[in-house]
């Protein structure tokens, strides 16, 4: 009997969408940074195991061409997502038809709008002209099947769940970040739109599958997508997802320590810090080790990397953003120290 509860949690409709998926999927961001081989199979096997929900996007490099690759070679049934940063209607068509062509597909299950950071972005996107419109239209002509939105910003998605513009919401969402169970997770719900989790592992700073995957699908009704690009990864966590997600009183006191541990250490990227007199993208500067962690390399060689380390070095630590953030974070010290590891450890090998 307790069997059948817990077959019965891992299964979901991702709101209005009536996507019936497992609520654990798959992320393809880590996918880009492995040999194709074994990206492909990485793919491959999850969808073998009972994987029915991929994300990634246009941003993510080789990821949809080697998620593609890897469902050539199944045929079992699986909701593809992915997304773009682009802003304009008529570019993100293109963006559309190019994820069709990567991922060997004549129709999505669901494509977002990626990364919408704040209200200008957004005011931009519901434009007549705006992304939005290029979506539906995509969707009225059967490209598409359902439209999203991601965002790390809370407020931005709970504009976004008042408007109910969009069939899904993508929202950070772990034991470090979990400012969304408290209103978000339960607005969407209530109004039927669907909710993605991303960064369950907050990004790369943590790594212990059983408290992070338990605590997020402690939560029911939301899908977790963690990104894995091995086998032996993506195995750890498909174990815990077969398991119970109630969490024990020892693993609630884990999550606590582990919460104490970075208190005053990790940026929520809630971008409450902005705007920075210097243009510091702070957060992408607070994060950068795990970016590069997750993106590889190749991260570093992007302009706007690149951009936002030169601002970060002429940091004048004036303090503004201190007294901005609601986690009291020392900021001007984490960029410091930040840019010392990317200079000392990471650059000198």
């Amino acid at each position: 009997m307790e069997q059948d509860r817990r077959s019965v949690r891992r299964r979901m409709v991702l709101g209005r969408t009536g996507l019936e998926v497992n609520r654990m999927g798959f992320g393809g961001i880590p996918i880009q940074r492995v040999p194709e081989n074994e990206a492909v199979e990485t793919v491959l096997h999850a969808v073998n195991c009972g994987i029915d929900f991929i994300d990634t996007a246009r941003a993510y490099t080789t990821s949809e061409r080697r998620i593609g690759l890897a469902l050539q070679q199944t045929d079992k049934k699986v909701a593809l997502a992915s997304k773009s940063q682009v802003r304009t209607a008529d570019g993100i068509r293109r963006e559309i038809e190019a994820s069709l062509e990567n991922l060997q597909r004549d129709r999505l299950d669901l494509y977002q709008c990626h990364y919408v950071k704040d209200e200008a972005d957004y005011a931009q996107v519901i434009s007549p002209d705006g992304a939005l419109q290029g979506l539906v239209r995509a969707r009225q002509e059967g490209l598409i099947g359902h439209i999203g939105i991601t965002s790390h910003s809370l407020d931005l998605i709970d504009r976004a769940l008042d408007d109910e513009l969009f069939d899904t919401v993508m929202i950070c969402f772990s034991f470090l970040e979990s400012a969304a169970e408290n209103k978000i997770i339960p607005k969407a719900l209530e109004k039927n739109i669907g909710v993605i989790a991303m960064k369950p592992f907050s990004g790369g700073v943590l790594a212990e599958a059983r408290l992070c995957l338990k605590y997020v699908l402690s939560h029911p009704g939301i899908l977790v997508i963690p990104g894995v690009e091995s086998i032996t990864l993506f195995d750890a966590n498909w174990q815990v997802f077969q398991g119970s997600f109630q969490l024990s009183e020892s693993e609630q006191q884990e999550i606590g320590d582990i919460r104490r541990q970075y208190d005053k250490a990790f940026c929520r990227r809630c971008d409450y810090c902005q705007p920075c007199s210097e243009e510091i993208p702070i957060q992408l500067i607070l994060g950068m080790r795990y970016a590069i962690q997750r993106f590889g390399d190749a991260i570093l060689q992007k302009e706007w990397m690149q951009s936002g380390i030169e601002n970060a070095r002429r940091c004048s630590e004036c303090g503004e953003c201190m007294e901005r953030c609601p986690y009291e974070l020392p900021i001007p010290d984490m960029i410091r120290r930040n840019l010392r590891w990317l200079d000392e450890d990471y650059q000198s090998g």
